[in-house]
Parts: structure tokens; sequence; C-alpha cells
């Protein structure tokens, strides 16, 4: 069996893992080794499968116009908040 020894780790990242290693029941060195195995272990293609699920879960839409007209459109369809020439603000 290979020994990984890893140098100049910062004092609140290993708290870090031995705070997640207590949460798992694990020392340190289990826990960085499951880490590792876990981040190893993902498909290559993990982010385009997660974007692709989260777009069925949420759904999209098609629109034709472009991203200028789309703003333009909703400009347009605003209404205004001042019922007369003063502005209606709180600090002027």
């Amino acid at each position: 069996m290979a020994t990984l020894q890893v140098k100049g780790i910062d004092d609140r990242l290993y708290q870090a893992l031995g705070a997640r290693a207590a949460m798992d029941n694990r020392s340190v060195r289990q826990e960085v080794v499951s880490i590792i195995r876990e981040f190893l272990g993902r498909s290559a293609h993990a982010p385009q499968e997660a974007t692709r699920a989260l777009l069925e879960l949420a759904g999209s839409w098609r629109d034709d116009r472009t991203a200028q007209q789309i703003a333009s459109d909703l400009r347009k369809a605003r209404r205004s908040r001042r019922r007369s020439g003063k502005a209606e603000r709180v600090f002027d």
C-alpha cells in the first residue's frame, strides 16, 4: 500500500477535515481517502448530466427573439410607478 504525505495544509482546512471525519466516525486519514475515492469515482460527464437533469426538472423555454429583443419587450411592458411629475422616493 502506498503512502501519501501532504505538507503545508492550512489549519482551517485541517480542522474542517477533522470535523467532517468526526461526523462520519472516521480518522482524518480515512476521510481524505474517502474524499479522493469519491472524487475520482465521478464520471467526467457529471456536470453536463447534472445540468441536463436540472433543466428537465425545472423546465426551460424556447424563444426565437434575441436577448436584446426580450429585454426591450420587458422594458416596454413595465408600468411607471409615478402618479405625478414628482418622484416617489423615500430619499431624494
